[in-house]
């Protein structure tokens, strides 16, 4: 009965050793259950960020690549074969380089379309005044057709006409440069308002009509 009891105390002994052995090795469910709810949280967060920033370089780079491609189509000279590259897409230091070349060209040509548009406000102001001036010999004329008439021959009139353009011409000759056309028209508007002026003309047609005075007397 003794032996009985003290091998059936070895048993419960063990059994507790292991119990207690198995217990210890068994896992803290409870703080296995907090990290695994609180891990996926983290990671999910981190996630969001990492997607967020991931959207904000693409719609950066979408956008600067759009900006190139409108360049590309806007400026002519990218639309053209360059036989150095071949059929390569053009890099975006010869697209920017390209770019600034036409900007370059646009504005050579506006200033040159502004210094045109000068000129021809000129050519329009001196084509106003002799408009003017015909006009008003026009209208001398019909207020007194009759007057001088075959006073005056032909040969009289012809010679103070030529008289008159002789003078003028010399004037002309002498000021007016015909090396292109815009030199030529700033060159006649500096003649008309040195040269045409009332008095100016006014003392020419009457230093031509003493010579011809004096020829005919």
């Amino acid at each position: 009965l003794f032996m009985e009891n003290a091998r059936k105390g070895s048993i419960v002994s063990r059994a507790n050793s292991i119990g207690s052995t198995s217990a210890s090795s068994v896992p803290n469910t409870d703080d296995e259950d907090s990290d695994y709810h609180q891990e996926p949280y983290k990671e999910s967060y981190k996630d969001r960020r990492r997607r967020a920033h991931t959207q904000a370089e693409q719609k950066r780079r979408d956008a600067i690549k759009k900006g190139y491609d409108d360049l590309q189509a806007i400026v002519p000279t990218c639309e053209q074969q360059d036989f150095s590259i071949g059929s390569q897409k053009l890099s975006k230091a010869i697209v920017l380089q390209k770019t600034i070349d036409y900007i370059q060209f646009l504005h050579k040509e506006k200033k040159k379309q502004e210094e045109e548009v000068s000129t021809l406000r000129k050519d329009v102001m001196a084509l106003k005044i002799m408009k003017v001036n015909y006009e008003q010999i026009v209208k001398a004329h019909q207020d007194n057709p009759n007057e001088g008439k075959d006073q005056v021959s032909d040969e009289v009139k012809f010679n103070v006409f030529q008289g008159i353009m002789d003078s003028l011409f010399q004037s002309f000759n002498a000021s007016i440069s015909v090396t292109s056309f815009q030199e030529l028209s700033a060159c006649v508007f500096s003649w008309i308002e040195e040269h045409c002026k009332p008095q100016t003309l006014r003392d020419v047609v009457i230093g031509v009509l003493h010579q011809v005075k004096s020829q005919l007397y």
